[in-house]
Parts: C-alpha cells; sequence; structure tokens
C-alpha cells in the first residue's frame, strides 16, 4: 500500500499555546527530511530546529476512526 509523508512544525509559544505549521505532503521521507533542512535556514524555523516532525500515512485509510467528544467550557 502507498504511503504519503506529512512534514509540519510545530514551535511552542511563550503563552503555552502550539503553533503548528503544515508544511506540505511529500512522496518519501527523504523528500520530507529535505524539505525541512531547506526550511530550517529561514527566519522563526531557525530559533526551533527541533519543532520539524515528519509522520507517514498510508493512502486510502482512515487514520481517525474512534470518533470524538466536544468538551463543553
Amino acid at each position: 500500500m502507498a504511503s504519503v509523508f506529512v512534514l509540519q512544525h510545530v514551535h511552542s509559544r511563550e503563552d503555552g499555546v502550539e503553533d503548528v505549521k503544515f508544511i506540505g505532503v511529500y512522496s518519501s521521507r527523504e523528500n520530507a527530511d529535505a524539505a525541512a533542512a531547506r526550511l530550517s535556514r529561514l527566519p522563526g524555523f531557525t530559533d526551533a530546529l527541533d519543532g520539524f516532525h515528519v509522520d507517514e500515512y498510508r493512502v486510502d485509510q482512515d487514520h481517525w476512526a474512534e470518533g470524538y467528544v466536544v468538551a463543553s467550557v
């Protein structure tokens, strides 16, 4: 089964909120890693190099199959 590789960057702000940036979807882990290397030289990313994450996803497969609950405040 085919896979794709999703690159995101997560940065924890001073107020504790996580700032997540969806970077892109790549056909191989090598391509995703190369994109992270390119972006790591840009402003903002240079301050949070450990924020890059690559996740593998299989195509044509559900990745969230448990449902969800909305919490009320």
